[in-house]
Formats: structure tokens, sequence, C-alpha cells
């Protein structure tokens, strides 16, 4: 049973979160439609988030029995047989798609399609795109921008284009952190745990990781110091540079001078650090919007 769940791998289900940031920059927390809404729709999404990694584990078996922590995984290691491994994949896509169908709401077809584009492009991913160098890491930060788009779909709620926009950077930002750990396994061991290791080298790795976090802090700035924010939230939401700003010099720390995983679920779920500056972010959020 314990296998079972690890192979669902439930500690990246914190990425599906991202489903409920419409509702919160809404202002709409305290309506229960929009809770429940988003509840259906963040287990639905997990299911098949998880039906996915079950497919990408069975494709990449012999490459993650050769990776030093991915040989681990259950069906990697045998724990769990390919056989098992394909029964899961089904349950788990039945389960997330009758959830949706049977507790989605007004929205649940309109939510199933986003879901069923997400399944097809990831279906795409295991089996082409992670292969091509750049389009690998965009494909993870658009399935970002789709758990927001969702969570925007269930609640009826227009996502703004600056939070789509904000999500697609941060998203990317730590897809090409994750990737650099890629890049040293194989700098280190000659092991490729990606067939596109080649497309990367650490110089151009660390670059990207500074453009990305100059872009993406840019654009919140924007984001912090614009008209309509300012007329909606009032004209302290500058404030909130100062965490975004930590949490990023700490990630960046984590992953280039520590030398340590770049995933941004374990790195969450580890570092008080980045812990703390996402709690103060989300504090700072809930005084500006809902007092």
């Amino acid at each position: 049973m314990l296998d079972i769940l690890k192979q669902l791998r439930l500690h990246q289900w914190l990425k599906n979160t991202f489903i409920f940031l419409p509702l919160f920059f809404s202002g709409q927390l305290g309506n229960w439609l929009g809770w429940k809404a988003c509840i259906v729709a963040f287990f639905a999404f997990s299911l098949v988030a998880s039906s996915i990694y079950c497919l990408n584990d069975i494709c990449d078996l012999e490459v993650d029995r050769q990776h030093p922590v991915k040989r681990n995984r259950p069906l990697a290691s045998g724990a769990i047989s390919k056989f098992n491994g394909y029964f899961l994949l089904l349950v788990c896509l039945f389960l997330g798609l009758t959830l949706i169908i049977l507790f989605g709401g007004e929205q649940r077809w309109a939510v199933l399609g986003i879901m069923l584009f997400y399944y097809t492009m990831n279906i795409a991913y295991t089996l082409k795109l992670k292969f091509l160098a750049i389009v690998d890491v965009f494909i993870i930060a658009i399935g970002f921008v789709l758990r927001v788009i969702i969570g925007g779909v269930a609640t009826q709620i227009v996502v703004s284009h600056w939070l789509v926009l904000m999500t697609f950077l941060l998203a990317l930002f730590m897809a090409f952190a994750k990737r650099r750990d890629d890049v040293i396994i194989y700098r280190n061991t000659g092991v490729k745990s990606r067939k596109n290791v080649d497309g990367y080298n650490l110089d151009y790795m660390n670059q990207t990781l500074s453009i990305l976090a100059t872009i993406t802090l840019v654009c919140y700035i924007m984001y912090t110091v614009s008209e309509e924010v300012i007329a909606r939230l009032g004209p302290y939401v500058f404030v909130t540079v100062i965490f975004v700003l930590a949490g990023i010099l700490r990630y960046l720390q984590i992953v280039i001078v520590n030398a340590q995983s770049g995933s941004p679920t374990k790195i969450l779920m580890k570092d008080h650090f980045i812990q703390v500056c996402i709690l103060c972010w989300i504090t700072s959020f809930v005084i500006l919007i809902y007092f």
C-alpha cells in the first residue's frame, strides 16, 4: 500500500494548489460554492496528474534505474510491476474524470475539457516533447498555467493576465532549476537521466536562472505598482516584493551554492526560510485583500 501511495507522488499534489489562486486573489475566500468547486477540481486534477506520473515512470523505467534517486521509485525498483503500473494509471484517470463529471458543478464539462487537454499534452510530453531541450520546460510551465485556468473556470472567476504571466514565469524558473540537477548528474557521473541533457550545460543553466529570476522579479514589481492593482488593493502591495525577492534568492542559494535538488516541492517542504517567505507573502495579501 505504501508503494502505491509513493507511486502516486502525493507530495507533488502540492503543485495543484495553484488551482485555488483565482479564488484567493478574487477576494472570494468566503464563497463556499467556490471552495467546493476548487476542492473537487483539486482532487480530480491530482488523480489525473498521478495517472501521468505512472505513465512517465513506465516509459522511463530503464533510464530511471540508472538514476541515483529515481531508481528508488516503486516501478524502477520493482516494488510495483509494470502491469500494476498500467492498472494504477487507468484507475487514477478513471477516478479523476469521474469525480469532475459527477461533482464538478456547472462548469464540469469546461474543466473536463481542460483536464483532457492537459492529459493529452502530457502524453505528448512523455513520449516525445520531453526529449526536446527548452520545449520540455515550457510544457511544464504551461501545465502550471492550466492549473490556474482550471481554478478560474471551476469557480467562474476571470483569471487576471498578471496571474497567468507570473505563474508561467515562476514555473519556468523552477523547471529550469530542476533541469539543472540532471546536468550536474550527467557531468559528475556520465549518466543521462534525460535524453535531452546534451541540450543544456551548467553555464547555460546558471545564466538562464539568473535571467528568469530577474524577469520574474521585474514583472512582479510592475504588477505591484500597476494602476489597476493599486486601485483594487491599495498603495502598499509593493511591500510584498521583499518576500518574493528573499524567496527567489534563497531558492537560487539552495540550487547553486548548496548544490541541492531544484525540485520545488522538496524545497518547499524542507526549507524553513522559503516557508516563512511564502507565509509572510500570503499573510500580506490576506490583509491587503480581505481587510
